[in-house]
């Protein structure tokens, strides 16, 4: 992650692309690397995250927005490319598969890793979740078509013997588990529990979370409806 973020005051979200916030009581619009709602999350008063633009670049804003505090949770990253690098990095770490290729077709989609082990082929979605509950996570935080066909082409790889996964990150503290949210999206929570029923294994990445720093610590793996494997693993993603 990016040093030197600077700290702010979280004040209102005009749209999903932007956000004012207070630094040092001065007002400024800053980019949000995030178009989900956030809506639990982006609170008046929230003491948020900003990571400066790169120099030279024709933004129109200095800052974008990255991580937020919440109380009893402390902070959460939102930053919606994290998840990809963390797990490309974890991938790689663990020397779990013999090939890890990202952003992989198959056939006309497109998916976030193509994988290999001992010769066979796996295919892998990634899914950031950020909405959190009582220490339950829940995805997505607003309807996602793509994420629901993604999961659906998944189950169907999965009906024809390959595999396939779906991995959540969790930029959440204590967080350790998510289920589909079907208050917010109906046709994601029903195709992520079909995909079960089918097979594909459904990974939970917990992720320990500081303001300049995110790493995932552990893995827990689902592999049926019934049945979930709980792995200790714990490799840094520095």
């Amino acid at each position: 992650m990016a040093s030197g973020l600077v700290s702010a005051e979280f004040v209102s979200r005009p749209n999903r692309f932007v956000a004012q916030v207070l630094i040092h009581g001065q007002p400024e619009t800053v980019h949000v690397k995030n178009t989900g709602r956030c809506r639990e999350i982006l609170q008046p008063g929230t003491r948020v995250w900003l990571e400066p633009a790169a120099a030279g670049g024709s933004r129109k804003t200095r800052y974008s927005l990255i991580a937020a505090e919440k109380p009893g949770r402390g902070v959460i990253n939102i930053d919606s490319s994290l998840p990809n690098r963390l797990m490309k990095d974890w991938l790689a770490a663990s020397g779990e598969f013999n090939v890890v290729k990202p952003e992989a077709m198959c056939g006309a989609s497109r998916f976030d890793f193509y994988l290999e082990k001992d010769g066979r082929p796996v295919w892998m979605e990634v899914k950031g979740c950020t909405l959190e509950v009582d220490g339950q996570g829940f995805f997505p935080d607003a309807p996602t078509i793509h994420g629901t066909r993604h999961v659906r082409e998944l189950t169907a790889l999965r009906r024809q013997g390959i595999r396939t996964i779906v991995a959540f990150v969790i930029p959440v503290n204590g967080v350790t588990h998510v289920l589909g949210n079907a208050d917010h999206d109906p046709a994601f929570a029903a195709s992520l529990q079909e995909a079960r029923e089918a097979g594909v294994e459904i990974w939970y990445m917990a992720c320990d979370v500081k303001p300049e720093e995110v790493s995932i610590i552990g893995r827990s793996v689902e592999q049926s409806a019934q049945a979930m494997v709980c792995r200790k693993d714990s490799q840094d993603t520095d």
